[in-house]
Parts: structure tokens; sequence; C-alpha cells
């Protein structure tokens, strides 16, 4: 029977109702909703972890040293400074002044220090952490000698450290008839090759001693290393000079970050006084002496030298007591190649390592009386482990004057612009000197190992080189005292083309005639034949006059 409002209309679908193969739509909205909830707990919880872990790294990089990059590129540029960030640009001004005054003003981080050990078991410890060189048991004495793979490790360790400097042909070569490279040492920050094996050093030691500090008694290129490479490995230093040491020293050691304290007339007096400090505060007193991590930062010079010059025939090293710099190197380089002649160059004026090298053992009772001058390279021979590498390894010591270190040192700053001080030009003092006739028209590298020339020494040094190179002469005459005579001699001094420096005129005591005035002049000339010349002309007009030797 049909409906009268016609057919059944057909039941509308509910939106909520399954499909016959898909669950209802709330269920898949609440299992989507619940999902995001979970990520977004896993990721907030992953973030918080990550947070955590950064700030622990930044307290430990705060409490711990700042050691070098092991990851670093091995090909790239080395440089100063803290790894991780460019440096700027390399000037006194961006080092922190850390002296007596910001110690006072607390402007300082300071810790606090107690004794736990000896210095010499807390050292010990620290050389026993060095892979290669394990055997080794304290600073003041090493049983093996050093080997290349301790120098390899010191290379990789310190080269983002250190400079890698230049070891460039020099205008001398035509001078002296032999291609001649100079390992230019003296660019380092400090001025010094002593940085390669204090950073060593101070890398080597376990973080507890690092965080009481070291302390150190001179006025050494040593010391000016430790006090730079201390600073910026945050390893608090101290520096104990005796009051005699000139004030730029003083200065500059503070600027690179130690607490200078100035204490004695002497040196021992300073080392005395370093040595208690050390006792009473738990500091690791340091000096430079042959342990096998010293000495393996300082035989990265050999590793350069034979990368920056290939088919090298003889390097040239200063010499002298402290002979570190020749042995470390002369290890390196007799291993990659053994038919390099090593050759170290000390003065006249105390062989001591010729002598120590004769006599079998470090000879102690012989000392320079010209610190100042000649620096490191006068003082004792310091250790057994130094003159065994020597003996073993070195093929000649020559001696050289001290007129031939100043000639080489007048040489380095007109040829090369180097302001190098008497170590650092002892090297080429063997080839001024003539003292090498056998590398004539062979490759031979001079390491010019540091440029701390203090500003009194300068002028005096240089004044002296041209008068021994007789560029600068001294002549004096007895003129009539008349209009016109000291003019004449102006003029024979202008036709010689010779530049007066000073003329003097005395009157009151002279022994000669009535009415005569002596004339003393200094005078510059190109060379030793120009001075001949001169001589000459003045003696074929002045025949009384006398010319004053050197």
């Amino acid at each position: 029977m049909v409906s009268p409002w016609g057919p059944p209309r057909a039941r509308p679908t509910d939106m909520a109702t399954p499909g016959p193969f898909l669950p209802p739509y709330g269920v898949v909205v609440g299992v989507l909703l619940r999902l995001v909830v979970y990520l977004v707990a896993v990721l907030y919880s992953y973030a918080e972890q990550l947070f955590l872990k950064k700030d622990e790294n930044k307290i430990n990089k705060q409490d711990d040293p700042a050691l070098c990059d092991l990851h670093c590129c091995k090909e790239g540029p080395i440089r100063n400074g803290p790894i991780g960030q460019k440096p700027p640009s390399i000037n006194p001004e961006r080092l922190k002044d850390f002296g007596e005054e910001d110690y006072l003003n607390g402007d300082v981080k300071t810790w606090e220090m107690k004794i736990v050990s000896r210095n010499e078991e807390l050292l010990r410890d620290a050389l026993s952490r060095i892979p290669q060189s394990s055997s080794r048991t304290s600073l003041s004495s090493c049983n093996k000698l050093i080997r290349f793979e301790d120098i390899s490790a010191a290379a990789f360790k310190i080269q983002c450290g250190v400079q890698k400097t230049p070891c460039m042909y020099s205008r001398l070569s035509k001078q002296y008839g032999m291609d001649i490279y100079l390992k230019k040492e003296f660019l380092q920050y400090t001025g010094s090759v002593k940085e390669r094996g204090v950073l060593y050093l101070l890398t080597s030691l376990p973080q507890d001693q690092q965080r009481k500090g070291v302390i150190v008694a001179s006025d050494s290129n040593f010391s000016m290393a430790v006090a730079y490479h201390a600073s910026e490995l945050r390893v608090p230093v101290f520096v104990i000079m005796s009051t005699s040491t000139s004030p730029g020293r003083v200065k500059m050691c503070r600027e690179y970050g130690a607490m200078v304290i100035s204490y004695g007339t002497t040196a021992k007096d300073s080392q005395t006084h370093a040595r208690r400090l050390a006792q009473e505060n738990g500091y690791l007193y340091l000096e430079e002496e042959d342990s096998a991590a010293y000495l393996s930062g300082l035989g990265t010079v050999g590793l350069e030298v034979h990368e920056q010059v290939p088919k090298l025939d003889a390097v040239i090293f200063p010499a002298g007591g402290h002979c570190g710099l020749m042995a470390g190197s002369a290890a390196a380089l007799k291993h990659l190649n053994p038919h390099i002649s090593i050759i170290g160059v000390e003065s006249e004026s105390f062989p001591v390592l010729q002598q120590s090298l004769k006599a079998g053992h470090p000879i102690e009772d012989q000392a320079c009386s010209n610190h100042h001058f000649y620096g490191d390279v006068s003082g004792l021979c310091f250790g057994s482990n130094s003159l065994q590498l020597t003996g073993k390894l070195v093929d000649k010591v020559v001696a050289v004057r001290e007129e031939d270190v100043l000639i080489s040192m007048l040489r380095l700053l007109e040829y090369e612009r180097a302001t190098v001080d008497a170590e650092g030009a002892i090297g080429l003092a063997a080839l001024v000197a003539g003292k090498l006739p056998e590398l004539k028209g062979k490759r031979v590298a001079v390491v010019i190992c540091s440029g701390n020339l203090e500003l009194h020494l300068l002028q005096q040094c240089l004044v002296r080189a041209l008068t021994l190179d007789n560029r600068v002469c001294r002549f004096s005459l007895v003129l009539s005292d008349c209009p016109g005579d000291i003019s004449k001699l102006l003029e024979i001094l202008a036709r010689e083309e010779a530049r007066v420096l000073d003329i003097k005129q005395e009157r009151t005591f002279v022994t000669s005639e009535l009415f005569t005035v002596k004339v003393t002049c200094t005078v510059e000339t190109r060379d030793k034949i120009h001075t001949a010349q001169l001589r000459n002309a003045l003696l074929e007009r002045y025949p009384t006059a006398t010319w004053m030797e050197r």
C-alpha cells in the first residue's frame, strides 16, 4: 500500500558514525593529539639536556686552562691566543695588565692554594702524562735522550699556540758566497724561541697544578715566555725579578699577564725568594733545564727548518751554556737527514760548551760578566741531557769574538731590517768572521733565535759596530787659530764625501804653539776603502794629523 506522503525518505548519515573499514573520527583526532604532545615532550627534554651540557662545558672551560684544539687544521695558519675564536691583531693592548694594583683592587680571579705534595713529584706526574716521553721522571733529570716521536708530538700539540716563523733566503748570501736562509724565530710573540719549549712544558702539567700556578725567578727570555703562555692558558704565574732588572722588562712581563715581584739585588736572592714562595703556597718553581718536554718543544724548530728549506747542507745554531735549542733541533734534523751538518756557535769569552764537551760533564765554575749583552748564551751549562745530545749529534762547535757578534747585529739590521740581540746574531757571526770556510757554495740555514735587545743597549751596539766596520772614524789635528782654516778642513771632508758627525775645538789645553787650536772630528764613511782614501787625503794636507784607532 502506497503511503499518501510518498515513499519514505532515507535517514541522513551520522558524521560521527564510522564507516565499514575506518575507526571513528574522534578516535583518530585524539590519537593524533596525543602523538603531537608526546613529540613536543621529547623535543623539550632533549633541548633541556643539550642546554645543560653546554652550561657544563662553559663551566669546565672557565675552570680548566685553554688547551690547543687537537682537531685544528694542521695545514692552517699558526697563531697565538685561545683556540675557537679568531684572535685580533697582535698588539700589547689586547693583553690584560696583571699588575699588583689590579690584584689589590680585586679585579682578577684568585685561587686558593695548598701544599699537597712536593713540586718534583707534581712535575713527575706531568711528564708521565706525555705518551711519547712517559719514561721521563722529572724536570731536572731524564734517563733517556729525547726521540723523534717526542718532538713530533710536541709539534702537533703546540702548533696552535706558537708562530710558524719563516725561513727566508737572505740578501747576505752573495756577500758571503753561500745560500743563506734565516729562520726568524725572533718573530715569536715574546721575541724568543723559548716559547716553544715553555708552551709544551706548561700544557704537560696536570690540571691541579695549573690551577695552583707556577713561579719563575729571572729576567731572561724563558721568564718572558712563561709569563705570556701561562697567562694565555689561564695558569697563575709569578715572576720574581731583582731590583736591578731594567724597567722595560718588568713592564713587559706585567703586560703579558704575570704578577711581577721585585726582590733582592742579585739573581740568587730572587731565586731563593721564589723557592720559598713555591714551598709555602704550592706553586711549581720553574727554571730553564733540559727536561724531555722542554727540549722536545725546542726541537720543533728543526722540523720546520727541514720542511721549509729542502736539500740543506748545514744548520747553524747559537750554543753556549743554554744549548737546548741546538740539542733538541739536532735530534729532529739528524733523524730526517743524517747528512745535515749541525754547527753550534758560542763566544770566545766563555766557551762553556767546548769545555764541557772536553770534560765530559757540565762546567759550573765559569760565568760571563757581560750578561746584559749576551743574554741566555752566557749562562752555565744546565744539564747532562743537552750535553749528551750535543756530543752525539752536533758536528762542530766554533767560538767567535764580541766584535764579530756586533758586526753581525749590524748586518742583520741593514740587510734584513731585523733588530736582534747577541743571542740572535751569534749564529751569523760565525759566517761574518769566516770561521766556516767549508760552507762556501752550500745551502745553510741560520737560526735567529732572539730579538729582545734592550733599548739602552741598542745605540751603544750600533755605534760600536759601525766603528768596528770602519764606517765611523775619528781623527785630530792642530790648526792655526785663524779665520778660514776650519772651512778648508770641511771642504776636504766634503770633497771626499765624508759625513761629519761631530767636531770639537780645544784651545785651553793645547801643548803646541801659541794661537793654535786642536780640532777633533768624527766622520762617517761608506766602507773600509772609503776610510783609507779619506785618511790619505788628510795626511797629504795635514801631515801631523792623528788617526785614532778603534
